[in-house]
């Protein structure tokens, strides 16, 4: 696909720091440097939109997320689907994001502290 950066990762046309590589998918470092160490993102290397779009390519780069998680003792394996889902590159990647005690990374349904404290859930 034209224009998409992570294709040309995956073809190897774009720098990255890869991670991991395999036939059918490619795990690298956020360019950000990702919100915590360790933190890769795992892409197929076939251009597929998001996670709904290709089942098996879905499935296969699961996989791979799940090969870099088993490594850890924790972590979060995370993709979304669409722009109101907080996806900004249009092409299937799965983070992997190594986690530890009190690391102060907040998810989405992490309770808030009002909620932690007796008071209305979020």
């Amino acid at each position: 696909m034209t224009n998409c950066p992570f294709c040309s990762i995956a073809a190897g046309d774009a720098p990255a720091v890869v991670v991991r590589s395999w036939p059918d998918a490619v795990a690298i470092r956020p360019r950000s440097g990702g919100v915590n160490p360790g933190h890769v993102l795992v892409l197929p290397r076939v251009h597929v939109d998001d996670v709904g779009v290709d089942p098996a390519v879905t499935a296969a780069v699961m996989r791979r997320a799940a090969e870099l998680a088993a490594e850890l003792p924790d972590a979060n394996v995370i993709t979304s689907k669409g722009r109101v889902a907080t996806q900004t590159v249009r092409h299937l990647h799965v983070h992997v994001v190594p986690r530890r005690e009190d690391d102060g990374l907040p998810l989405p349904w992490t309770p808030r502290p009002a909620a932690r404290a007796g008071g209305a859930a979020v």
